[in-house]
Parts: structure tokens; C-alpha cells; sequence
């Protein structure tokens, strides 16, 4: 395999599709997860594949993700902001197909859900929809919007208030063994990988 150095001004005379696949698949293999909105519990339910949460903190216990430029109409970010509330669900790998077919453009009035052939679960006290197949749940509070000004992105922040989750899949230490769940990853804008432990080590000290 041989290296080429690809430059800033390589990467701005890509094509725009090209350039947006090569950026994207640069910072490597990311959690794929399925964003649940909707306006009100169960009328003009959303449903968007994300590939930018991350751990922002764990007390209070934060996640954030990356909302593309809101120079178009962006359900799952006005439902967020209409209603305070979401879901996060980890993708499994009996799914990524139906879970990559909701970044397609549907109207609002179109269900992502129904589309893609996923079912919505509600829980008695929460009012936005999970991925009742999906092996991670996690119902969300928003906390906080950042404007990223330099691409007019936006850092949704949100607060973990409750977590469903196989109790054989969190370790004696508290971590979460997701490739005993069969949850899959992502890179790029399209390309989905199973997970598999490469080893774990003790805490590092000098």
C-alpha cells in the first residue's frame, strides 16, 4: 500500500459528493444511531439515522450530536426543539438496512418508522419513540443547542434520563459490552460493520 498526501486544496477541488464521503469517512468508525422524534406522542413520528453522538459528560450523564445546516426543513431537529425530548437508539446489525433507508427525504407527514419498516415503542412516561427492535434505548432531555458558526451546524446536548438495556450486557465495572448485543457501526455516509473486541486493558498508569 503505497501513502499520497492529499492536500487542503486537493480536498477542496473534489467534487462536492466525493469530498462529502472522503471528510465524513476520515474520523473513522462512529456509532450509527437512530434519532425518535415526533410532534406529539404518536402523530408525525420521525425517525433519522445519526452518526455523531458523542459522550459529553457523565455527571449530569450528557451525549451530544452533530444537526446538519438548517438550511432546509429538519424534522428531527424542530421536534427537539418543540418538544425537549428524544430518543437515541443503537442500531443492531439485523437492521442497519432498514435503519439507513430513514436518511432518505421523506415529507413531515411520512413516518420514517413505517417507511423503513421499524416499529415505534413508547414508554408509559415518555412521550418521544424508541426503535422497539433497537438493543440500547435511551430517552433524552435537552439540555442545550450550540450554534456552530464556522458551517452553521448545530451541538444538540442532551441529558440521559432513562436507559433500556439488557442487564447481561453491563459488566461487573459498569461498562456496556455492546458487541455482546450485536450492535453495529458505521463510516462514511453509507458503510455499516459489525462490532468485535479487540482485547481490554487496565488502567493506565506511568
Amino acid at each position: 500500500m503505497t501513502e499520497r498526501r492529499i492536500t487542503g486544496n486537493d480536498i477542496e477541488q473534489m467534487d462536492k459528493r466525493y469530498r462529502a464521503a472522503f471528510i465524513n469517512s476520515l474520523s473513522g468508525v462512529k456509532s450509527a444511531n437512530l434519532i425518535g422524534t415526533c410532534q406529539r406522542r404518536g402523530y408525525f413520528e420521525n425517525l433519522a439515522i445519526v452518526s455523531s453522538v458523542v459522550h459529553i459528560g457523565a455527571h449530569p450523564p450528557l451525549l451530544g450530536m452533530i444537526m446538519r445546516p438548517h438550511t432546509v426543513t429538519r424534522d428531527t431537529l424542530e421536534n427537539i426543539q418543540q418538544t425537549g425530548i428524544y430518543t437515541i437508539n443503537h442500531v443492531s446489525e439485523a437492521h442497519t438496512l432498514a435503519a439507513h433507508q430513514t436518511s432518505a427525504r421523506y415529507p413531515a407527514q411520512v413516518s420514517e418508522f413505517e417507511a423503513a419498516g421499524l416499529t415505534p415503542w413508547y414508554a408509559d412516561d415518555f412521550d418521544a419513540p424508541f426503535v422497539k427492535s433497537c438493543p440500547v434505548k435511551l430517552a433524552m432531555k435537552l439540555a442545550e443547542i450550540i450554534p456552530v458558526e464556522i458551517n452553521n451546524t448545530q451541538l444538540v446536548i442532551g441529558e440521559v434520563t432513562s436507559v433500556w438495556i439488557d442487564d447481561k450486557a453491563i459488566t461487573a465495572t459498569g461498562q456496556v459490552d455492546l458487541d455482546t448485543l450485536g450492535v453495529a457501526a458505521v463510516t462514511g455516509l453509507d458503510t455499516y460493520h459489525s462490532l468485535q473486541r479487540v482485547g481490554r486493558y487496565p488502567y493506565a498508569k506511568p
